[in-house]
């Protein structure tokens, strides 16, 4: 798999555009935070066609470049079924002094347990809550690869202080993954660096 990561916004979110490998000419992009411009310009670069914009949940810092985007690419959005409300609203749930953002209608829908086929590459649709409470991990077990948003991070794991949030769900999810798919399972996590399933296991402190 060939992997972009685009950090964008004031809080510093993973954004990922994701294809089978470097020849390939169509992509999905994961969690389109901020910064259309940037991050069009990275897929012209890349020379590929989007797919899908899948999104693992709708916090604003993950979906604020969601509509230009969209409009842009005629990509479809994949939303978690949950928080499709918070996508199309999009104002009502930012932060003072963020935004304005522009809300999205999302064309798709997931709610976890989905196989999704895109792109050439193949995703399992994992229901994660516990950060949000619609939260979705996207997992390519064919490539070893995860976008797991705001659930799992290098060394730490998903704040679940906001609304719908619980922390021994998020635990309960995070356990779920470990479970399911092997250590070697590269994570790309909405913020911070990129991870390992394995490393996180053996050293990450909310996880001992």
């Amino acid at each position: 798999m060939d992997v972009a990561m685009f950090t964008v916004g004031p809080l510093q979110e993973n954004c990922f555009v994701l294809r089978a490998d470097a020849e390939a000419k169509t992509a999905v992009i994961v969690d389109p935070g901020e910064e259309p411009e940037k991050l069009l310009a990275g897929v012209e670069q890349m020379g590929v066609t989007l797919e899908a914009i899948l999104l693992t949940h709708t916090h604003f810092d993950h979906v604020g470049a969601v509509a230009p985007v969209a409009r842009a690419t005629g990509a479809p959005v994949y939303c978690p079924v949950l928080e499709r409300g918070i996508l199309a609203d999009i104002n009502r749930y930012v932060f003072a002094g963020m935004g304005p953002y522009e809300s999205w209608e999302a064309e798709r829908t997931v709610e976890g347990g989905e196989h999704l086929s895109l792109a050439g590459l193949e995703f399992d649709v994992v229901f994660t809550p516990g950060h949000s409470p619609g939260h979705v991990t996207y997992a390519c077990p064919d490539h070893g690869v995860m976008a797991s948003g705001d659930v799992l991070f290098e060394s730490s794991v998903g704040r679940s202080d906001l609304p719908g949030g619980d922390h021994d769900v998020l635990m309960q999810s995070i356990a779920g993954l470990l479970a399911a798919y092997p250590d070697e399972t590269t994570v790309l996590p909405g913020h911070m660096g990129t991870t390992t399933l394995g490393r996180e296991r053996a050293t990450n402190p909310f996880l001992q």
